[in-house]
């Protein structure tokens, strides 16, 4: 199983800084540490991934190794570039090395013995707005990209200089470890596997080769999409290897908070503020929807709580053939700063209430009626 992504595993953005990176580990180590969660083998797992996360992304030399080769650049025990079979590269290895002796087959298998590696995959957090989600959108977004150092044309050697052959593995790429009667092959820790050492580095670069630029790139947001739902570019990500593909790009949508809106599924919910006169009486009030405005009728005796439903009138998702409905929430609004007419208009009113209080307000009085029956028993 191919390993995580450490900015992934903490949950922040490639050009993070060192105290985004601290912050993120110490969130995730309270989380998950064994002392509290003394029976969670998968908080374990999850304690020791933010852990080794943060122990290379910390370290200023080992995160640029990580930018610039990925899991390659940190692990030696690493082998294989893309696809699955990572984990088990040390164990084939040891038997190509035996079958290789045998045969005079020396050159071993590709993958992990020629530098090529897969880019690691990127995540971009995308804000849209409900209207853009609903209908659909074309956005550009500017991200982060490691690009070949144009001081030294991407070798990592200072002008003037060139990279010389590794003094660990003589330029193979490759180091051999006797271990009993097997002979164990593995990337070579000094060069990661590209044969070659830079003894004057680059002083742009630093010896990566590769320095922190930006590229903007055109996205297709769906009609329909949902909080949560992620957009994939391929090839968009990191660039690969010694040759080998760039990772991918996944843009994670966030829904922004909509002033009258939200969102529940592929339906729509709003508050409906109306008059107790309206409320009383009945009427038609005009209410806001996605596609303009729209009518509805009130019945009379309307009480707070009551939800009318507009069929069709919500979202269309990504994996929906029909839309979904707007839910109107009838929310009774007491008048306030009253003048004196009004006052005395509404305490006229409350008089006249009062002497037919089971006819004008059942649900009140059937609640007296229980406090009643409590308080008694």
């Amino acid at each position: 199983m191919a390993k995580k992504d450490f900015y992934d595993i903490l949950g922040v953005n490639r050009d993070a800084s060192d105290d985004e990176i601290k912050k993120a580990y110490r969130k995730l180590a309270m989380k998950y540490h064994p002392d509290r969660n003394p029976d969670s083998k998968e908080a374990e797992d999850k304690f020791k991934e933010a852990k080794e996360a943060y122990e290379i992304l910390s370290d200023g030399q080992k995160r640029a190794a990580y930018d610039q080769y990925g899991h390659a650049g940190v692990d030696p025990n690493m082998g294989g570039g893309a696809g699955g079979g990572q984990g088990f590269g040390g164990f084939g290895d040891a038997f190509g090395d035996i079958f290789g002796e045998i045969f005079g087959n020396q050159g071993g298998r590709g993958g992990g013995r020629s530098g090529v590696y897969r880019g690691a995959d990127l995540r971009y957090n995308l804000e849209v707005s409900l209207e853009e989600a609903a209908r659909g959108t074309d956005t550009r977004i500017r991200i982060p990209t490691m690009d070949d150092c144009g001081t030294c044309g991407g070798t990592g050697a200072k002008p003037g200089t060139k990279p010389v052959t590794c003094t660990t593995c003589n330029g193979v790429g490759q180091v051999r470890m006797q271990q009993g009667f097997f002979s164990i092959q593995q990337t070579c820790p000094k060069c990661h596997g590209t044969g070659k050492m830079v003894k004057d580095p680059c002083h742009d670069c630093h010896g990566a080769g590769r320095v922190k630029g930006s590229k903007t790139l055109q996205v297709k947001i769906p009609a329909g999409i949902d909080e949560g739902d992620r957009i994939r570019l391929a090839g968009e990500g990191e660039r690969g290897q010694g040759g080998g593909p760039a990772g991918d790009l996944y843009v994670q949508i966030h829904i922004k908070p909509h002033a009258v809106f939200q969102r529940e599924g592929d339906d729509l919910h709003c508050e409906m503020p109306i008059g107790f006169a309206t409320a009383a009486l009945g009427g038609e009030i005009e209410i806001p929807t996605l596609d303009g405005a729209a009518k509805i009728k009130i019945p009379a005796e309307t009480q707070s709580g009551k939800v009318f439903r507009l069929r069709g009138k919500g979202i269309k998702g990504v994996r929906s053939s029909y839309p979904g409905d707007l839910m109107c929430h009838v929310v009774v609004e007491t008048p306030v700063n009253l003048t004196s007419r009004q006052r005395e208009l509404l305490k006229e009113f409350d008089d006249i209430n009062r002497s037919d209080e089971a006819n004008h307000s059942p649900r009140a009085k059937s609640w007296m009626d229980k406090m009643k029956d409590f308080f008694a028993g």
